[in-house]
């Protein structure tokens, strides 16, 4: 991927989420990730960490402020630019996302079909391809609905790692997942970092990073009164 490096990768300015279209707290957020970062951002309450991916990817309704991802204001693109945007984000959500009527081989590479004009040959080797570095033996193909939850987990990650992203949203996966995971995870994350990348990882305990604390770059809390800075001992 073409790395991007005029400025912040993703940045929150003064940005007030509409508390009716998101639940969120309806205070100014103020955020920068550069590329190659990782951020933690810790919440508690799942749904909150699923509305504030959705922020970050231009999909909640502003009061005031914005929200810019490569420069542009999320707010100001017209349809097309949007999906090349959303093109460039890997997400991770703990939100229904699979779509029961579609074979799961299809779910996970849905996304570079309908926002890039990659192969579908050169798309299904990428599949298979991340799918065996998470533990699986190839791409399934039967229903998401017949997948073990630990199956589940690792073709989301497969998902989400798809088309090196520029932005991964990652609701953490690893608390309760397979603890064969960890390192597949992990890697993969360090390995997007190193192209240059940026990450959010959003967890629910603050244990679940620390074997990973020497690369994160900032951590943040997901509170009542918005987005607070922690400070890492």
């Amino acid at each position: 991927m073409e790395t991007y490096s005029a400025g912040p990768l993703l940045e929150l300015n003064k940005a007030v989420p509409s508390f009716e279209d998101s639940g969120l707290p309806p205070v100014p957020f103020n955020m920068k990730l550069m590329p190659g970062e990782c951020m933690i951002v810790e919440a508690r309450d799942p749904s909150r960490a699923t509305m504030f991916a959705d922020l970050c990817s231009g999909m909640v309704e502003l009061e005031s402020g914005q929200v810019s991802f490569m420069g542009l204001d999320w707010a100001n693109l017209q349809d097309r630019e949007l999906n090349a945007l959303r093109g460039r984000i890997g997400r991770i959500t703990r939100r229904a996302s699979w779509a029961e009527f579609m074979p799961t081989h299809l779910g996970i590479i849905l996304q570079q079909l309908h926002h890039t004009t990659r192969s579908l040959d050169d798309l299904v080797a990428e599949a298979v391809r991340r799918s065996e570095s998470f533990g699986l033996p190839g791409v399934p193909t039967v229903s998401p609905s017949l997948l073990s939850d630990t199956d589940l987990t690792r073709v989301s990650c497969v998902r989400a790692f798809m088309g090196q992203p520029h932005l991964l949203l990652l609701e953490d996966p690893l608390e309760g997942g397979p603890p064969e995971l960890y390192t597949s995870f992990l890697s993969s994350i360090t390995e997007a970092r190193d192209r240059g990348a940026g990450v959010i990882w959003l967890v629910r305990s603050n244990a679940v990073w620390q074997s990973y604390r020497q690369g994160i770059t900032s951590t943040w809390r997901l509170a009542d009164d918005g987005l607070v800075a922690v400070r890492m001992a």
